[in-house]
């Protein structure tokens, strides 16, 4: 995992769902790739033809709201999305997206301005959300060290395996 993660910002709104990230009817599918082609479907049907590699999504409160599938950030990630920025998370869908390692930055104050395709910057081991186009630094919150150590080992399971506990 990258401690630093710089790209371009795609907006949405509150509120963004998990079926409008991933519709219900592609929980058959089981392959990341396969789920990636279809993100946003739910959104906006065309929304995966403006997704670069790298991108970083931004939203504003709620995001991940809805069902507590893990295919909606699963998806994500598999579409090339580096990073979500919200104002605010569903506590499910944070969860899920941690424990597939895709790093998720609850920045209040930050959504609101950045614009779409603005390039900004997520220091997430100090905790500094830039808008690079802009010239503005917004703080969040940096995550706890076994969460951040869970992101930087690509997931739960990788973390799971690559740490020693006292038994």
């Amino acid at each position: 995992m990258e401690k630093i993660i710089e790209g371009r910002a795609l907006k949405l709104g509150d509120d963004i769902d998990t079926d409008s990230i991933l519709p219900g009817r592609y929980l058959t599918l089981s392959q990341p790739e396969d789920l990636g082609k279809h993100v946003m479907e739910g959104y906006d049907l065309h929304y995966k033809d403006k997704i670069q590699e790298g991108d970083i999504i931004v939203a504003g409160s709620n995001f991940g709201c809805g069902s507590s599938r893990e295919h909606a950030p699963i998806a994500i990630k598999a579409a090339g999305i580096k990073a979500v920025v919200a104002k605010s998370f569903a506590r499910i869908f944070y969860r899920n997206a941690t424990n597939i390692g895709l790093p998720l930055v609850e920045a209040p104050n930050g959504p609101d301005e950045i614009e779409e395709e603005n390039t900004i910057k997520i220091d997430l081991e100090e905790g500094h959300l830039y808008n690079l186009t802009q010239d503005k630094e917004y703080d969040f919150t940096k995550l706890p060290p076994f969460m951040f150590g869970i992101l930087e080992n690509g997931g739960l399971i990788q973390y799971l395996n690559n740490t020693e506990f006292n038994e």
